[in-house]
């Protein structure tokens, strides 16, 4: 009978990946360092984000379990037989397949690398309760530490490699942002809209990105009621004249997301809603100004609160006013410690990419009614922040 083994390494091809091999060497570099000063002998990685942004593979799990083993000499990938050697191809290090001929051959291909009875980092924002018990049951460590919240913080500081990839992310979402407009008129639907923002997206993205992989632009595209979220899917509703619009573009670039957000009106714009798009206008830009190295992220929101209180607009904010960018999507990754919102603390360095994104929702019924949002990202420099959106907000371009 053929033998079918629990794991094996597959590698073919040639290896592409979104930064050169000293930039991974750096991010890791950076890791062990963390774990040496926590005990750590090795840590195991499950999440999407943080195994793309120290191997360079974003895996597609499908109901499987994919992770990345990182020890003081090694960093290993570990993926499903469906992927064959894509997962090698796209990673930084080494790469074991298990298969499927036996339930656990994943935690057994991990154990492979790490040996039993060790020091596990692990991330316990991510781990499901049963994966967390077979890791237990599988590797019996000594001791188990969170290293998710030291990563988040290494992540929350980007390379020159980093920041060139989110501006070139920036780029191709203004890109996007200018084919909506274009496509923006009375009786066409909010999905016919969204698809040709996403197509000039993903199209600028292949010019800007020949050898990378293509997945996961998206487009949100809101009219009307469908304004009141910010995360409202698409739907197939038409435009109407004097609809509030919010346009929403997220170019991914290896795993990388960007975002422009703006509010358009079709056509022609009530005094009522003037006044409160110019307001959050307003917010937009004095939101802004404060984005400055030593600025905690709690102290730009209270500022920013104290603009609406006086406008007596506060309560209809909805969310905070900014987050990190970097590794990170729709259903993966999250900065959490890098937020505009009054409980966090973190203060604000050179080499942090945060947004700018205040947004206020009124009810139906109300005068002005609808979901407002401008949404820009910034670098924060040495004295201050660099805009890299470039895509024009307020009435006097968006008035379509």
């Amino acid at each position: 009978m053929t033998e079918r083994p629990q794991m094996y390494r597959f590698h073919q091809g040639d290896r592409v990946l979104p930064f050169a091999a000293s930039e991974y060497d750096a991010r890791l570099a950076g890791l062990r360092a963390i774990m040496q000063a926590e005990g750590v002998d090795a840590c195991v990685f499950t999440s999407m984000h943080n195994i793309a942004y120290y191997s360079g593979f974003l895996y597609c799990s499908f109901g499987r379990p994919y992770g990345l083993v990182v020890t003081a000499t090694e960093s290993v990938t570990i993926s499903a037989g469906i992927d064959a050697a894509q997962p090698w191809r796209r990673c930084h290090g080494d790469n074991i397949t298990y298969t499927d001929w036996q339930r656990d051959n994943y935690w057994r291909a991990i154990l492979s690398v790490t040996g039993p009875g060790r020091v596990i980092g692990h991330e316990a924002d991510h781990l499901t309760l049963l994966q967390a018990q077979k890791l237990s049951g599988f590797l019996a460590p000594s001791r188990l530490v969170d290293i998710a919240p030291a990563t988040m913080r290494q992540r929350m500081r980007k390379s020159q490699a980093e920041l060139d990839l989110i501006r070139a992310g920036a780029a191709v979402a203004d890109v996007g942002g200018f084919a909506i407009r274009d496509s923006i008129r009375e009786g066409v639907r909010e999905i016919d809209v969204a698809m040709a923002g996403r197509d000039a997206m993903e199209l600028e993205i292949a010019r800007r990105f020949p050898d990378a992989e293509y997945r996961d632009t998206w487009v949100w595209f809101q009219s009307g009621i469908n304004t009141d979220g910010a995360h409202n899917p698409v739907t197939a509703r038409q435009l109407r004249r004097g609809d509030i619009l919010s346009l929403n573009t997220f170019p991914m670039i290896s795993g990388y997301y960007t975002a422009l957000e703006r509010t358009l009106f079709v056509g022609e714009v009530d005094d009522a809603s003037l006044r409160i798009w110019e307001a959050n206008v307003a917010a937009h830009e004095y939101g802004m100004s404060l984005l400055k190295p030593g600025a905690s992220c709690a102290e730009v929101t209270a500022k920013i609160n104290e603009f609406f209180e006086e406008r007596q607009l506060l309560q209809y904010r909805t969310f905070g006013y900014g987050h990190s960018f970097g590794v990170l999507s729709h259903y993966y990754g999250r900065e959490a410690g890098l937020e505009l919102r009054e409980d966090i603390d973190t203060v604000l360095e050179p080499g942090m990419v945060i947004s700018m994104e205040p947004m206020l929702t009124l009810p139906e019924g109300t005068p002005g009614a609808g979901g407002y949002r401008e949404h820009d990202i910034l670098f924060i420099t040495e004295d201050g922040n660099e805009d890299i959106t470039k895509y024009p907000y307020g009435p006097a371009f968006n008035l379509v």
